[in-house]
């Protein structure tokens, strides 16, 4: 019988502080697994467990809207888990359609080099690096509180004798060309809303791109086009009402351009070429 204070009842109690998130009881399950030291697997066969007082700080952070990936230092993103903290952009599942779209162009071949403009904390060329292990790669981010997580990343995932991170901004003093260019640039209008939870936790500099929202497209799609090897790809995430202007912004360099959605199927990714 399920005593009062185990893992079952603590979960209903935090997932109820959780109101204003659409996985509250996710959230929580992930929370309690951190405060136990155990795969949230093992937490979910045996819901009966003590709950250690470590835990409830931990809901009292997530109740201010703390990103849960920064509360518990890790994220999950395609095959890897992936460090994250204060001063990197959370990696999102939608993201993962560029590593989709970008697996699917090439195929069964292996681009020799990639880059990966605006990396974070090495979310995309990571996630294609461990696809791709004949591939060799270069992260570029502005923030050096992003590229110190990328850099720990690699190592952790084994993937630092072929990654390589550079403080940068965007294709600046880069020189090319590069089989495979992916980048999850900022594409959020200034006056845009946003939950507090993305507001007031993750930078500004990875989410914010003008009143339009397109002001680092102009800036990229030339220098994509500049970087790109003959026959390489460039795969560019957007938001889902902006297919259409960054569509434009690309075919005017010259690229062939088409449009990937993400699994909730939105438009997510271009793919030019």
């Amino acid at each position: 019988m399920t005593q009062p204070g185990d893992a079952r009842t603590a979960l209903a109690q935090a997932a109820a502080r959780f109101g204003f998130s659409p996985t509250a009881r996710l959230d929580a399950e992930l929370l309690l697994a951190h405060a136990m030291g155990i795969e949230r697997n093992a937490l979910l066969l045996d819901p009966t467990r003590a709950v250690p007082e470590a835990f409830w700080p931990l809901v009292e952070r997530r109740a201010r809207e703390e990103p849960v990936a920064y509360i518990i230092g890790t994220r999950g993103f395609w095959t890897l888990d992936l460090m994250v903290g204060p001063g990197a952009l959370v990696p999102r599942v939608d993201s993962e359609t560029l590593i989709a779209a970008a697996l699917a162009h090439f195929g069964g071949r292996q681009p020799a080099t990639l880059l990966d403009l605006g990396t974070g904390p090495g979310t995309l060329l990571l996630a294609l690096l461990d696809e791709w292990r004949g591939t060799r790669g270069l992260g570029v981010d502005r923030s050096a509180a992003a590229l110190a997580y990328a850099v720990a990343n690699a190592a952790a995932c084994g993937l630092a004798e072929r990654a390589r991170f550079a403080r940068g901004d965007w294709a600046t003093a880069l020189v090319g060309p590069f089989d495979c260019i992916v980048t999850n640039p900022p594409y959020i209008g200034t006056a845009e809303p946003l939950s507090p939870e993305v507001r007031d936790y993750e930078p500004g500099s990875a989410l914010f791109a003008g009143s339009d929202g397109l002001d680092d497209y102009r800036l990229l799609a030339p220098e994509l086009r500049r970087l790109l090897a003959p026959g390489g790809a460039a795969v560019v995430e957007i938001g889902h009402r902006q297919a259409a202007p960054v569509t434009a912004l690309l075919e005017a360099q010259g690229l062939a351009v088409s449009l990937h959605h993400d699994l909730g199927g939105r438009p997510r990714a271009l793919l030019a070429h």
